[in-house]
């Protein structure tokens, strides 16, 4: 990868190793496009569908957030609608499928990393963008306790609430990148660089990827 011309960068993670920020943070030290719930966004309009309406037609009963909300009170979900009047967007659309979801999720991947350098998060990205020619695929791992002790800190749950969000959301991401895939996520196979966040920070994994990035003349 080549980071003086058009370049993306793929940032798959674990939910609570901190890989969102690990991605946010390259994107600043890059000075490039970062790309995480654009896409979301971009489905909900696209659809007319609320997140959690997206994630259900991807096989996920609810995304991770709304899961989140669900265990810590029976309230309305928040932020879940953009641009829109709330009335006029759907939890449920029967004419959907999953593979609707899938395909123009992957287009707008595809526009997005068309659009100039970026560093996407998740979504596959390892996978729909494979054919990039400058391109660096990156997976954020972190040891389960840190895992837990990091979504219990961030969304105030408790030990077992957390664990709960964390099983769910790694058996349904991994079921749907295996659906559309063919592929486990957890396979490292799949990226250029896998980074254990035991011990480290999130400025210290940017600095393992642009080392990276330098060492292999990219």
């Amino acid at each position: 990868m080549d980071t003086r011309g058009d370049f993306v960068i793929t940032i798959s993670r674990e939910l609570g190793s901190g890989g969102r920020t690990v991605g946010r943070k390259l994107a600043e030290k890059l000075g490039v496009r970062y790309s995480d719930k654009e896409l979301i966004h971009s489905l909900m309009r696209k659809f007319n569908l609320t997140a959690s309406g997206i994630e259900k037609l991807k096989g996920e009963k609810k995304n991770w957030l709304a899961e989140v909300i669900h265990l810590v009170a029976p309230v309305p979900k928040m932020g879940m609608f953009v641009d829109r009047d709330p009335m006029h967007v759907q939890e449920f659309r029967p004419d959907l499928t999953p593979d609707d979801v899938f395909r123009a999720e992957s287009q707008i991947l595809r526009d997005i990393a068309g659009q100039g350098p970026c560093v996407i998060a998740g979504r596959s990205g390892f996978f729909v963008l494979e054919d990039g020619p400058n391109k660096v695929d990156v997976f954020i791992t972190a040891p389960r306790e840190r895992r837990i002790a990091r979504v219990m800190r961030k969304q105030e749950l408790s030990r077992e609430e957390a664990e709960r969000v964390i099983d769910k959301v790694d058996r349904t991401r991994d079921n749907y990148v295996r659906r559309f895939t063919g592929k486990s996520r957890y396979d490292a196979r799949n990226y250029d660089l896998v980074i254990n966040m035991d011990g480290i920070s999130e400025d210290e994994a940017v600095e393992v990827i642009l080392a990276y990035i330098r060492a292999n003349g990219k």
